[in-house]
């Protein structure tokens, strides 16, 4: 009985145990929950920092704007000025412009009528004396140009008419062009009274290309080659010019010193003398 009672009671802790003891599933329940609490934890820090970055950012950003504002205004403030500058240079560039088209018309002006007037020089057989030199015509003698001027003298037509084919591409501004037509005349007519002016255009024309060591050779060979030629003393005022622009100043003024001993009376002469003074 006794004995009975003892298994009974085992039989009952036993049975307690099992009833209040927790179970593998409970267990997991228990642990998944603490985790879930963890990790919203967790989240609900990211998100805090993450707002606290963005925030930052958002500051970061104003004062980047504050920054940059007062440059930007003072940038557009000399947009502005530049502006107002570019304006007033493009009008002094137009009225540059003006004024240079009409020099260059002057200057055409004047070329056509030196070329015609040591034309009728060359072509009557006027020779230029070294040591007195001959008067030049007055200066108003403006002589209108003809299209295509009648040949006179030993002047064939189709020598007169290829001479002003070379001189038409030098009128254009076909430098260039009017080298190589004025070198083809040259070759072909050698002892054409023109000759001397072809060769005095061949040296212009390479002035105005700015290639002074050629302009400046043409000029020398036409007066090694036609030393009493009327084109003489302007052959020698333009090889002076082209020294001065390359920068060679004792010859220039050499060379303008001795057109002026050797053609006082010309009018190439005069223009040397004032540049010479200009160079003192």
């Amino acid at each position: 009985m006794k004995y009975c009672s003892m298994r009974t009671a085992a039989a009952a802790l036993a049975l307690c145990a099992g009833l209040f003891a927790p179970s593998p599933a409970t267990a997991g329940l228990f642990d998944d929950e603490i985790a879930r609490k963890q990790i919203a934890e967790q989240q609900k820090r990211v998100d805090e920092l993450r707002q606290q970055g963005d925030g930052m950012a958002g500051r970061l950003a104003k004062l980047e704007e504050d920054a940059k504002a007062q440059p930007v205004l003072a940038l557009v403030a000399e947009i502005e000025k530049l502006r107002e500058e570019i304006r007033n240079l493009r009008g002094q560039v137009e009225t540059l412009g003006n004024n240079i088209e009409g020099v260059a018309k002057r200057q055409r002006d004047m070329y056509v009528d030196l070329d015609q007037r040591l034309r009728r020089f060359e072509q009557s057989g006027a020779a230029v004396a070294p040591a007195a030199g001959a008067a030049a015509p007055a200066a108003g003698a403006v002589v209108a140009e003809a299209p295509k001027p009648a040949p006179t003298g030993n002047i064939s037509v189709e020598e007169n008419e290829t001479y002003e084919r070379a001189q038409g591409q030098r009128r254009i501004g076909n430098y260039q062009g009017a080298i190589t037509a004025f070198q083809a005349f040259i070759t072909k007519y050698p002892k054409s009274t023109l000759a001397p002016r072809a060769q005095y255009w061949i040296g212009d024309s390479y002035f105005n290309l700015r290639d002074y060591k050629n302009a400046i050779a043409s000029q020398q060979k036409l007066v090694a080659a036609y030393p009493d030629s009327p084109s003489v003393p302007d052959s020698l005022l333009n090889m002076a010019s082209a020294q001065l622009e390359a920068g060679d100043n004792p010859a220039a003024r050499k060379t303008m010193d001795g057109l002026i001993a050797r053609y006082p009376s010309s009018e190439a002469a005069e223009k040397a003398r004032r540049r010479v003074a200009n160079l003192r």
